[in-house]
């Protein structure tokens, strides 16, 4: 049994609030998570913006791709109403707010570069410069599906903790992560076996799990030893363990 399991706020605490907003990530907070995670892209204009999809249409009242965007233009469109009427008029905030946010809390921080399928070219050293001015690389990972992403980071700063996402079950992941240079695993919960954990744990890998929110599936996650959770329900999850 795991002592103890990092609770981070999936996309802050986006099962009460709408999704990587500046009040998501203060609910998460408020209601105690260890951490949160987010989501970068960039826009038409190089700015580094805090949004899961690639396109506007899910999460907020604007049309397109985020790529396509200046960001001027960009945090015009309202990432409230469409989670909720009362959060209408949020925007879509910029990194470079949110860390300079996250500076006066405890926080960790999971950075999820968005760069699978639209290739954002300078967003890792983007990201990087922002962590160096707020120096919040000691309380920062790391993390892409696209795993070049990875060890480009990983290249450029061998001190800055990485992870690779991934959905599935890897042959031997231990092996593959040297190969990227990664630090950590981050899996979606149900691929996580006794026999990942057994091999990540003696070789002091740490298994984070994506994305939990059933008390069973809390419990299940630290029962095998996961360092962390994922969680879009950070409040009601900090209360079922």
């Amino acid at each position: 049994m795991a002592s103890s399991l990092t609770i981070f706020g999936h996309r802050g605490s986006s099962g009460t609030h709408p999704e990587n907003t500046l009040i998501s990530f203060q609910a998460a907070n408020k209601a105690g998570a260890n951490g949160i995670e987010l989501d970068v892209q960039l826009t038409k204009d190089g700015v580094p913006v805090v949004i899961h999809d690639e396109r506007v249409d899910r999460t907020t009242n604007g049309v397109g791709w985020v790529k396509d965007y200046l960001y001027e233009n960009l945090i015009r469109l309202d990432a409230g109403h469409a989670f909720s009427s009362r959060f209408q008029g949020t925007p879509i905030p910029s990194l470079d707010e949110v860390l300079e946010w996250i500076t006066s809390t405890s926080l960790s921080l999971n950075i999820e570069l968005k760069t699978g399928y639209v290739s954002y070219e300078g967003i890792e050293d983007k990201v990087l410069a922002l962590l160096n001015h707020y120096q919040l690389k000691d309380r920062c990972i790391i993390s892409s599906f696209n795993h070049y992403s990875v060890k480009q980071v990983n290249q450029k700063d061998s001190q800055l903790e990485t992870a690779i996402l991934i959905m599935e079950k890897l042959v031997e992941p231990w092996d593959y992560l040297k190969k990227v240079g990664a630090h950590g695993i981050h899996i979606e919960w149900q691929s996580i076996d006794e026999y990942l954990m057994e091999h990540t744990q003696k070789r002091g890998i740490p298994v984070r799990a994506f994305t939990v929110n059933g008390k069973k599936e809390i419990l299940r996650a630290k029962k095998l030893g996961c360092e962390a959770i994922f969680t879009d329900f950070p409040g009601s999850c900090i209360q079922s363990i």
